[in-house]
């Protein structure tokens, strides 16, 4: 059996959208790029490559992105502390958390929760959550090798 490299490409493809599926499914969940590549028979380096090729960014730098969305959504909520919502979106470092959050965000969790409280909570919670979307900022990624 031949594989044409378009062949091989869309083969690619679809084990990354099992990738990004998985993170987006088990975000909470301790994941790391070995064990996501082990899911789809891939190295690690392989993985990593390829995933960024498809979807700009690592998977670790997406799966902090999902994690940062849902710390959002919980910390709009306003019913628990920023390091129960850290653990609860699978951070074990509360440092780490929240410096990834002020990079994606533009402010620090805990600034982000008292504005929320002020501020959005006029809107819509499908709004919400459209408007304050993390997007990674510029100066970031050009900063990222």
């Amino acid at each position: 059996m031949s594989n044409t490299p378009s062949e091989q490409r869309l083969r690619d493809l679809a084990l990354l959208r099992r990738v990004r599926d998985r993170i987006d499914r088990e975000y909470a969940q301790p994941l790391d790029v070995e064990a996501l590549a082990r899911g789809v028979h891939m190295s690690a380096g392989h993985l990593s490559r390829q995933f960024r090729q498809a979807y700009g960014e690592s998977p670790y730098g997406y799966l902090m992105t999902r994690r940062i969305e849902r710390a959002m959504a919980l910390l709009r909520r306003g019913d628990l502390s920023v390091t129960e919502v850290c653990f609860a979106v699978g951070c074990a470092s509360l440092g780490t958390f929240s410096t990834r959050f002020a990079e994606l965000v533009g402010m620090p969790p805990s600034v982000y929760k008292r504005a929320a409280a002020q501020g959005s909570a006029q809107l819509p919670a499908c709004v919400a959550k459209q408007v304050t979307r993390p997007i990674r900022n510029q100066e970031a990624r050009l900063v990222e090798p």
